[in-house]
């Protein structure tokens, strides 16, 4: 079941990045309207019980989809919440893995899209690795990001848990430790957009490869 809680704490702005809220961990704010103001606060789930793949406690990569064809209405870069519930099902296993998930009494969890993935790879950066500096332009992230990466910025986080070997730290490292958006290519709809986390690089890849996925949910501020 879905469901939205709506969180307006007058004055007190955001919570803090990595604060523990929603069944997760607050990520970022994101804007659906694309103007640098926030519509929604994305939390992302426990790395133990949320994520799957090399380098989570739940081991096992997943693939986008079982065969690499075109799958409608998973085109959105900013909802994943809509993207995913329209590949909720057994040739989908990415999502449906999100989908199925139940956490700290949520059950509203999904396959992030590629810039909200982006959104918390700029916030809860893992390694101190140098940036893919192609990448970091997102119209959708709370301020607006209108330049691409740095070298060094974004800098690993501070936030002890996020950080590499922490318990909270998004995977990262080989290409199997890439993480699936529920993002489709627009240009190419045998593949789908993945971000690794040590460097933010993004691709659109392969929906048959397996590799890592992290739920998100999001409450509409």
């Amino acid at each position: 079941m879905r469901h939205s809680h709506g969180l307006r704490a007058a004055g007190a702005g955001f919570p803090a990045i990595g604060t523990s809220m929603g069944g997760g961990f607050f990520a970022g704010a994101i804007s659906h309207t694309a103007n640098g103001v926030a519509t929604h606060l994305l939390i992302v789930a426990p790395a133990g019980t949320g994520g799957s793949g090399t380098g989570y406690t739940l081991t096992s990569n997943i693939n986008w989809k079982s065969t690499a064809t075109a799958t409608a209405s998973t085109n959105s870069t900013f909802d994943g919440a809509s993207n995913s519930a329209n590949m909720n099902d057994a040739n989908h296993p990415a999502a449906q893995f999100c989908e199925s998930l139940s956490i700290g009494g949520y059950s509203d969890w999904y396959l992030p899209a590629l810039y909200e993935l982006d959104i918390a790879y700029q916030n809860l950066k893992p390694t101190t690795a140098i940036n893919d500096t192609s990448y970091g332009i997102n119209p959708y992230s709370v301020p607006t990001r209108g330049s691409n990466r740095t070298d060094g910025a974004p800098a690993r986080t501070s936030i002890a848990a996020f950080q590499s070997g922490g318990a909270e730290a998004f995977a990262a490292g080989t290409s199997t430790t890439a993480h699936w958006s529920s993002t489709q290519d627009s240009s190419d709809n045998t593949n789908a957009w993945r971000i690794r986390f040590a460097s933010g690089y993004q691709q659109a890849f392969t929906k048959t490869a397996f590799i890592c996925v992290r739920a998100f949910r999001k409450i509409a501020v």
